[in-house]
């Protein structure tokens, strides 16, 4: 977020609720906050490195809008799926007894939720500023009816498995991950972790090995997570809601497996595959093995080559390649 909610308070189209408490859902590390009351703002954001960014600077943090609470005002910050983006703005509508104020990147499709937000409620102001756009309106019984069809499920079904709107790969199994999971060896090891395991695809077909004693399972989207847990009832896996490019407090490993993200918002940032491979590395065994997938283009090889003694391309396509490398080098203390 951009100042842009600092100049539509300070230009006074925007008046902040003295009292009450205020939702602000899923704003993003860094995002500035300055004008909301800190003693009365809730703040919901489930990707957990955001969540304990905003956490350490202050602010009360949840995953999710404590139940049956209403709010004063609240504060969209707009995620890129634009599903996920009308349930939010939504939400704000039907639990909201003011202002609903809407932010977001054009490029996250402010402008567009602009529009479709005048035909549902009388949009009171708005301010176009910095590559984005901010607008609110008053929420009431009317307007939370009129939102009602933007309301999302909190479960959907992709191909036999529990997704969620706005989690990766919501409508289906991805097709990287599919691939990892047709190539990998029938037995790993006993003890193995999915780093970035989403909503549970890769684990769930590697518990197909009743050799496995243990899978641990780090997701950083609490929504994601949740859903695995209904996807992988096995009793060997472990769930973990954390950065897996930070996580401590579990290992080692025989083996790793994982489909690593590589955008942070829309821009590629191979930098998060490089941190997955170094996080990996800490995590296994003297004699442990990490099976990767990666859209073909990305360079991991030499994020690879310092990480392990051996590492190689075993299987892919003209879109991904499927990456093992093995015997972690060992960290300098």
């Amino acid at each position: 977020m951009t100042a842009r909610l600092a100049l539509a308070v300070a230009e006074g189209g925007i008046t902040l609720p003295e009292t009450g408490p205020f939702a602000v859902l899923h704003p993003r590390a860094g995002a500035d906050l300055a004008p909301l009351p800190r003693d009365g703002a809730v703040l919901v954001q489930p990707f957990r490195p955001d969540h304990d960014a905003l956490a350490a600077d202050g602010w009360k943090v949840d995953w999710q809008l404590p139940e049956d609470q209403r709010f004063a005002a609240s504060l969209v910050c707009l995620p890129r799926a634009k599903q996920q983006a009308r349930a939010l703005i939504a939400q704000a509508a039907a639990r909201t007894d003011g202002l609903v104020i809407v932010d977001g990147a054009k490029t996250d499709g402010a402008d567009s939720l602009w529009r479709d937000c005048r035909k549902r409620a009388a949009v009171l102001g708005t301010l176009s500023k910095a590559h984005g756009r901010i607008f609110w309106f008053q929420a009431d019984a009317g307007v939370a009816e009129a939102f009602a069809d933007w309301t999302a499920p909190d479960r959907q079904q992709a191909e036999g498995f529990v997704t969620a709107p706005g989690v990766f790969s919501a409508d289906g199994i991805d097709p990287a991950s599919r691939l990892l999971a047709d190539s990998l060896p029938h037995h790993l090891g006993r003890h193995l972790a999915d780093l970035g395991g989403g909503w549970g695809y890769l684990s769930a077909r590697l518990l197909a090995d009743d050799q496995i004693e243990t899978l641990d399972l780090v997701e950083a989207d609490r929504i994601a997570l949740n859903c695995a847990r209904e996807n992988i009832p096995d009793p060997r896996a472990r769930f973990h809601w954390a950065d897996a490019t930070t996580v401590k407090g579990i290992g080692p490993f025989d083996a790793v497996v994982m489909n690593p993200p590589f955008h942070t918002d829309r821009s590629a940032d191979p930098g998060l595959g490089q941190r997955f491979i170094a996080a990996a590395a800490r995590l296994l065994t003297p004699r442990g093995q990490l099976w990767m997938v990666a859209n073909r283009h990305l360079p991991y090889e030499a994020a690879l080559e310092a990480a392990f003694a051996d590492h190689a391309e075993v299987a892919g396509d003209t879109r991904f390649k499927i990456l093992h490398a093995a015997r972690p080098r060992k960290r300098r203390p």
